[in-house]
Formats: C-alpha cells, sequence, structure tokens
C-alpha cells in the first residue's frame, strides 16, 4: 500500500526547502513518495529543486515547462503517480506536510472507498465568510453537499482518479474531485487542519476583492458546466 502526493510548485524557491523538511520529519516508515511539480516557474525553483532532491530520496520532480494552470499542474503529477493512493496539496506551508501522513491514515483504516479532505481552521474572518458564501451556492446548485472546497489535502484511491474524463485545468479542479466523488457515491471525509499565513511569498490568485470575484465568476461557470453534464 502507497501513497504519491503531488504539490503544485509555482515560483515557491523559498518555500522549497521548508516543504522537504517538514515531509522528511513525518515520512519516516511511511509508505509515502512526494512528487513536486515545477509548474512552469520562472524563479528559482527548478536550481533549488536540482540541489535538494538528492537529499530526500521520497522525493522527486515532474518539469511543466510552460504554466498552464494550478489544475494542469496536478494533473501532470498525478498521471507519473505510483501509488494505490493519490493527491494533492499545496506548497505554500499553509497545510503543514504532517497533515497528509494523518489522511493517509485514515484511509488505510477505511474499509471502503472514501475520499479524504481537510477542513480549514485558523482563517480570517472574511475568508471563512468568503467560503461559506460559496459552499452554500454549490451546495444548493449542485445539489451536493459542497463546502471548504479548496482546503488541502486531498486524497483518494487511484482507481478513483483513473475514472476522470476532462478535468479543468485551473482552480476548478478541487470543486471537480469533491463533485466526481459525490457523483460516483464516495464518501468524503473531513478533517481539521490549521491554516496559517504564509511563511514566504504571496497567492498566485487570492490578491484581493478583485481576485477573488474573478474567482467567484470562474466558479460559477465551472458549476454550470457541471450540473449540465458537459464535465463527467
Amino acid at each position: 500500500m502507497k501513497l504519491s502526493i503531488v504539490v503544485p510548485c509555482y515560483n515557491e524557491a523559498e518555500n522549497l526547502p521548508l516543504i522537504l523538511r517538514s515531509f522528511s520529519k513525518h515520512i519516516r516508515d511511511e509508505n509515502i513518495e512526494v512528487i513536486l511539480v515545477n509548474n512552469g516557474s520562472t524563479d528559482k525553483t527548478a536550481n533549488v529543486l536540482e540541489k535538494l532532491l538528492p537529499k530526500y530520496p521520497f522525493a522527486r520532480t515532474v518539469l511543466v515547462p510552460v504554466n498552464q494552470g494550478y489544475g494542469y499542474g496536478i494533473l501532470q503529477g498525478l498521471k507519473e503517480a505510483n501509488g494505490d493512493y493519490i493527491g494533492w496539496t499545496h506548497a505554500d506551508m499553509q497545510t503543514d506536510p504532517g497533515d497528509i501522513v494523518k489522511a493517509y491514515h485514515i484511509i488505510q483504516n477505511c474499509s471502503e472507498d472514501v475520499y479524504i479532505k481537510g477542513h480549514r481552521r485558523g482563517r480570517s474572518i472574511f475568508d471563512q465568510i468568503f467560503t461559506w458564501g460559496m459552499g452554500c451556492f454549490e451546495t444548493i446548485y449542485l445539489g451536493q453537499r459542497m463546502w471548504d472546497i479548496n482546503a488541502q489535502p486531498n486524497i483518494f484511491p487511484k482507481s478513483f482518479y483513473l475514472k476522470w474524463k476532462n478535468p479543468p485545468y485551473d482552480f476548478s479542479l478541487d470543486l471537480y474531485a469533491v463533485f466526481m466523488a459525490r457523483k460516483n457515491k464516495i464518501k468524503v471525509i473531513r478533517f481539521d487542519v490549521l491554516f496559517p499565513k504564509r511563511i514566504h511569498g504571496m497567492s498566485s490568485w487570492n490578491t484581493g476583492l478583485k481576485a477573488k470575484w474573478k474567482f467567484i465568476r470562474r466558479t460559477i461557470d465551472f458549476s454550470i458546466k457541471l450540473k449540465k453534464g458537459g464535465i463527467s
């Protein structure tokens, strides 16, 4: 039994040493591989990976030469995953790599196919309200319980992933994955994860009200496609 966890990295050169050190503390005898996707980075991500990866045998990298979206980077990593269980988390250190091991232990102890997903704690009131509003909309519109969709990590059986068709290349991938789990009657299990502020860098999308409005419009457009059955 093995877990492959994909970490999409877009200009995360400063965070990579922290990510790898943290994973090394938690991955002891665990049968886990970490796939760091250099998702078209324009900073020193490639140099940092080349220098550090030989020190961490549990980790390897996949290169996406030109960034084509958050979801695209994750999907390229999932294609290379060897685990019976696969999934992803973010590279910004706002989700502790130790939560990956927690999620892995949860899924190992389940006798049925399940989807393990974090539930973020410690966020600002504004972000909580925004997430609550989006969750209410998705739940009512799609007719499935959908909340805190962009929480990390995400872990599920590889057999579930192999059923996907036409997954999105942007941030809608999280919504797509949870919706598909609900549609396929796969139980979604949530567990609490702390969500602190970023240590280095800044979000590539959550940069203010204008960015949130753009995210809302994009999510609504994708939700319409999901409901119409144009994506499965």
